[in-house]
């Protein structure tokens, strides 16, 4: 029986997901006794020419080259996993999806010599995607389940509930309840292990929205808290800012 090929792309990103992956450490040595690292610059300059039996995607899509790049990776990848904010909704990067004007005046000092587009969009907006996982860096458990899964046959078993969960697991005191602290864990899907409020801050909403979030009900809490209409939208606007539910939300606020 021939040993699966993995093979690890980056995008527009800063490399943290594919770190978590290297950061696995003794998992990765069991890891790459059953599957072939085929393609992974972050880890080795050897490659082995497609097709590949899985891919991980890190990174957003920035440049008609990385557009074009993203098909050719599909189109030799039996199985596209993508992995991290960047590739499941365009990442910190997407805020340049909604500034009135192209910013490449200013912050480049010769922008003639920058060819990007005016979006940072996900993966998916461009190729059929197999699994998204969440996350600003991914969870290294969440993606040994999803690696594992595979090598199986079977479906990864990522939660789909919100942070709550994972801080009522915890134990934790909910910060907003208790404190007011706004915090965006009711529309966050779960996977950080409710890393923020576990030190009393509120959730950042770095694994994007959860299923079916009431954005709308949090807002309204916020602002009764005497958070203004600009703090909604900052808050709905950072790692994950393009996906939908935040979008749309931000949006609401945006406009009055």
């Amino acid at each position: 029986m021939a040993v699966p090929t993995l093979a690890v792309w980056k995008f527009a990103s800063c490399d943290g997901c594919q770190l978590t992956l290297l950061n696995c450490e003794d998992e990765l040595l069991e890891l790459t006794a059953r599957v072939q690292v085929a393609n992974f610059t972050e880890a080795s300059s050897a490659v082995i020419e497609g097709p590949y039996d899985v891919s991980l995607v890190e990174g957003s899509i920035t440049t008609a080259h990385d557009a074009e790049r993203i098909r050719q990776v599909r189109a030799q990848s039996r199985t596209l996993i993508t992995i991290g904010a960047c590739a499941t909704s365009g990442g910190i990067q997407a805020l340049r999806n909604f500034a009135a004007d192209d910013l490449t005046g200013i912050v480049y000092a010769a922008p003639e010599y920058i060819a990007t587009l005016r979006t940072s969009t996900a993966i998916a907006d461009h190729v059929p995607v197999d699994f998204e996982l969440r996350g600003c860096p991914v969870s290294k458990h969440q993606l040994l389940e999803v690696l594992t899964a595979l090598l199986h046959g079977r479906t990864p078993q990522i939660r789909t509930e919100s942070v709550c969960m994972e801080c009522k697991r915890a134990g934790l005191t909910c910060v907003l309840v208790a404190h007011g602290t706004p915090c965006l864990g009711p529309v966050t899907q779960a996977g950080c292990g409710a890393l923020c409020p576990s030190v009393d801050r509120g959730c950042y909403g770095c694994f994007g929205p959860m299923e079916t979030p009431n954005t709308a009900s949090l807002s309204r809490r916020w602002l009764e808290l005497g958070i203004r209409e600009d703090g909604v939208v900052r808050a709905f606007r950072a790692f994950t800012a393009a996906a939908a539910p935040f979008r749309e939300e931000a949006e609401k606020h945006d406009a009055r």
